[in-house]
């Protein structure tokens, strides 16, 4: 593996690594987690995964600087296999159009394709889970079909609903709290992708997951969304899965 090492203020330290982002990057950076998670060494906080680098927060009075950069060094030659990396595939299921999906027919405008056409792309892919960012627990999705990459809107909207599903250019997202956003949106999720009361598990995506899309209909979005407040709703997880 090649990367560099740099502080990130005095509790961090950035291990970049230096080729273009990928799917196999992805899984590089899943696995070199793993081993950074078993290292055993008390002083790492916590982990950040991104689309080409990991941030790893550590209590300073428990390792310095160099004592972690000399442990993460000795990862450099470690043979990385996508094999041996595990991910989950997550089924979300959304309601398209309407209310909750007011750019579904500009996407489809913009794309000369018919609005049950871009919902039918949509489902198709599995979206690989690059990071999470912009907002807590906002899942960067790579994979969206080509046919469907629409510019971000002109103007961005003052509030865009928790569960709103859009497109900017040639990603998807979700959108897990209420935000400005110019994502063009095209549906919305009643699944809940950030609590912050479940301590230990507060995001629902990890880097290097994958999501699968699946349209619900307006009777059964609301019958979801009532199962999630009852705490009966069970979302579809594969909890082994090979892409």
């Amino acid at each position: 593996m090649n990367f560099t090492i740099d502080p990130v203020g005095d509790t961090g330290i950035r291990i970049s690594f230096n080729e273009n982002v990928s799917s196999k990057l992805i899984y590089k950076i899943k696995m070199f987690c793993n081993y950074l998670e078993n290292m055993g060494n008390d002083a790492i906080i916590e982990l950040v995964p991104a689309f080409d680098s990991i941030t790893l927060y550590y209590k300073p009075y428990v390792s310095t600087y160099k004592q972690l950069s000399t442990q993460i060094k000795q990862l450099e030659d470690i043979p990385l296999h996508k094999e041996n990396v595990i991910s989950r595939r997550l089924t979300i299921p959304v309601l398209y159009g309407g209310e909750w999906g007011p750019d579904l027919e500009r996407v489809a405008n913009q794309n000369a394709l018919t609005v049950s056409k871009v919902i039918e792309l949509h489902q198709k892919p599995n979206y690989l889970v690059y990071m999470l960012g912009f907002l807590p627990g906002f899942p960067y999705l790579g994979g969206l079909e080509q046919r469907l990459a629409t510019p971000r809107l002109d103007k961005p909207r003052d509030r865009t609903p928790p569960g709103s599903i859009g497109i900017a250019y040639e990603q998807t997202g979700i959108y897990p709290l209420e935000s400005p956003g110019g994502w063009n949106i095209i549906g919305k999720t009643p699944i809940t992708l950030f609590d912050i009361y479940n301590k230990g598990d507060e995001f629902l995506f990890r880097a290097g997951d994958y999501v699968k899309f699946e349209e619900v209909t307006a009777m059964e979005f609301s019958s979801i969304e009532e199962k999630i407040v009852e705490k009966t709703y069970k979302l579809k997880i594969e909890e082994e899965f090979y892409e």
